[in-house]
């Protein structure tokens, strides 16, 4: 079969699949190991048997739900890429302005730690264009080993891992806590697409109003941040009245504000460690 030919089939198979033609693109720019380009100029190239059966399975993976991200086990995020695979969420461009803004507050002695780490993207990216001295946490091993796997592919060395149920086993202070804890609560999980579905179950449920971590971590990061800490929060759309009342009833923080994604939908919540505490 040309290329032409199986691009062709693929959207046909796809037919009823969200943004098929881009999926297709990805994964035969995976499968080939080419660049966009060579899809565009070399439409009749004779694609090799195994290279179509496997096409065809992919095909199928993505007619029951499953993210082209964890076939091609790739996601591009803050213009680097990482490896994610079903036991880590998937990156997302919204939370770019997370990572942006721990830089905009970092310098390069600080010393971070990202609380509920999944595949490392935020403190991987933040320790690559800082310099800053970044701890990656997470309560999963598996989760933990596509982290170490990333710093290594991406920084070329390894970060600091702890393996922690929230601050169960953390042991110092640091001048930035950044999170992008479970927040979805129990309502938006019964209407997730089936995509997120794929993702692991323990990365997206935040309890029934969706609030389980941020109360954890309102109440208990206060006590490994060093004076004048800061905490970088990423949010559910629906969430910064209810994480920002978190945080004032703790009477720990200052400098609370709210920040919006390029979507233009409340994303993280940055707060400053009070002197007095």
């Amino acid at each position: 079969m040309k290329l032409r030919e199986l691009r062709t089939y693929g959207i046909r198979e796809l037919k009823n699949v969200e943004e098929a033609s881009i999926k297709i693109k990805i994964l035969l720019k995976y499968l080939l190991n080419v660049d966009t380009s060579f899809l565009v100029i070399n439409q009749d190239k004779e694609i090799d048997p195994k290279t179509e059966e496997i096409f065809i399975k992919d095909l199928e993976k993505l007619k029951n739900g499953m993210p082209v991200q964890y076939i091609t086990n790739t996601q591009e995020f803050m213009k680097c890429k990482f490896f994610v695979d079903e036991n880590v969420l998937i990156p997302q461009p919204d939370t770019e302005i997370l990572v942006e803004e721990v830089v905009k507050l970092a310098k390069k002695s600080d010393s971070i730690l990202d609380l509920c780490t999944g595949s490392g993207a935020i403190g991987i990216s933040i320790c690559a264009i800082t310099g800053a001295n970044v701890t990656l946490s997470d309560i999963s091993e598996k989760a933990l080993k596509i982290a170490k796997k990333n710093s290594i592919n991406i920084l070329e060395k390894n970060l600091r891992i702890v393996k922690s149920d929230m601050f169960e086993n953390i042991n110092d202070k640091y001048d930035i806590i950044v999170s992008n804890p479970p927040y979805i609560d129990e309502k938006d999980m019964e209407n997730l697409n089936l995509e997120v579905k794929h993702e692991p179950l323990i990365a997206l449920y935040g309890g029934k109003d969706g609030l389980n971590y941020y109360k954890i971590i309102a109440k208990n990061a206060v006590k490994y941040l060093k004076e004048n800490g800061i905490l970088a929060l990423e949010i559910g759309y629906n969430q910064r009245n209810s994480v920002i009342e978190l945080l004032k009833k703790e009477k720990n923080y200052k400098n609370i504000y709210c920040k919006k994604d390029i979507s233009g939908n409340d994303r993280i919540i940055i707060a400053t460690k009070d002197r007095g505490n």
